[in-house]
């Protein structure tokens, strides 16, 4: 299975030494913030020598800088200067295509904080069109940072290869567009294109407060798609498609009778009864109405139930901690999560469900952007 991993952790082999041992401090400083190299080396487990070694590196490369003395509360000896992230050296410009008619650019720093960003409110056209518009677009994004750009990064609908081939994204006219060479040959800058529930995925793994190396985040938009973080790592798939349950079958002839969720629907794909037949936005407007009624809420209660019957297997066999969910809030909060953890909990083992928390995001409208960084940093500098 196709895998992107995120955090170093792991022991390296003595050839990958200095790559792993720089990531780790890097990884670390990101997670933590600023620390002295003392504590450093206490927290990597790395010795005082190889970390003043790594860090002096990333000092003439720019990735850090010092940041005056640190603040000995209580304790006794000279106190240590602390290193942190460069975010005044270094940027990164990220670009979510996710948004119904809408593009949407920002530049962070290293750190995560948007320091500038550009809204235009039209869609890309579609086709080879698209592709120059989003280049005039990055363009446009890329002039406004004030400092050196680590990398460029894209949250995209659609099945998309590791090395940035759209390979599949019907609602922009893509196939088989390699768009992260395209771009990286036009701005001079290294592309890094994902999934826009894999953004969204990376961005709640390192900005969401999720406890553990588990997570399953849902993405609820014009269609419906999953990101999924497994010991620390993104599932990608075999074929790249990992986590398009949108388009898992959720309605077919049984559902004829009396259930509230009605016919099954024809779906974008040319199946029907897929699941973002009635997990879009769009389709679950329809079954709120103009405003929430107690037949509403039934409604979408009976969708979060549906939900939640086909993550049940996902959570047994991957025991995730956290279900996160990204979309239409006021939709989504209440009687349909509810109703979707019920269910999981329902059709789960005790301890497959023990520390499951299904919740909404904390993250807004930025996380296609924040995650789309953190594809820039894993795949640059090996945190996230």
């Amino acid at each position: 299975m196709g895998t992107q991993n995120l955090r170093r952790t792991e022991t390296a082999r003595p050839t990958q030494a200095r790559a792993h041992n720089r990531s780790l401090v890097l990884q670390h400083l990101f997670q933590v913030g600023p620390e002295s190299r003392a504590d450093l080396a206490r927290s990597t487990g790395l010795t005082r020598v190889t970390v003043s070694a790594l860090v002096d590196g990333l000092l003439s490369e720019g990735l850090v800088q010092e940041l005056g003395s640190e603040e000995r509360t209580g304790k006794v000896g000279k106190r240590g200067t602390l290193v942190g992230l460069s975010d005044d050296r270094w940027c990164i410009p990220a670009v979510n295509l996710t948004n119904d008619g809408s593009i949407s650019g920002a530049i962070l720093t290293l750190s995560g904080t948007i320091r500038q960003r550009i809204d235009e409110q039209h869609p890309l056209p579609k086709g080879a069109e698209g592709v120059d518009a989003l280049l005039s677009f990055c363009r446009r994004l890329i002039s406004q940072a004030d400092s050196q750009i680590l990398g460029l990064g894209i949250s995209s609908p659609g099945i998309i290869s590791e090395d940035g081939v759209i390979e599949q994204a019907p609602n922009l006219g893509w196939y088989d567009v390699a768009l992260a060479e395209v771009l990286s040959d036009q701005l001079g800058v290294a592309v890094h294109i994902a999934n826009d529930a894999n953004c969204i995925a990376l961005a709640e793994y390192s900005f969401g407060g999720v406890e553990g190396d588990e997570l399953l985040s849902i993405v609820v938009g014009q269609g419906m798609g999953a990101g999924i973080v497994s010991g620390g790592t993104l599932l990608l798939g075999a074929g790249d498609a990992a986590g398009e349950i949108g388009h898992v079958t959720a309605m077919d002839s049984r559902d004829l009778g009396d259930s509230p969720l009605g016919t099954p629907r024809l779906c974008a794909c040319g199946r029907t009864g897929c699941l973002e037949t009635i997990m879009s936005e769009a389709a679950l407007h329809a079954a709120a109405g103009d405003a929430r009624t107690e037949g509403s809420e039934t409604l979408l209660g009976a969708i979060g139930a549906r939900l939640g019957t086909i993550l049940a297997p996902i959570v047994a066999m991957l025991n995730v901690s956290d279900i996160v969910a990204s979309g239409p809030e006021a939709l989504l909060r209440g009687p349909l999560l509810e109703s979707c953890e019920h269910q999981i909990r329902e059709r789960t083992l005790p301890r497959s469900h023990r520390k499951l928390r299904v919740r909404l995001s904390t993250l807004g409208h930025d996380s296609g952007l924040r995650g789309a960084a953190v594809l820039v940093l894993s795949g640059r500098l090996g945190i996230a």
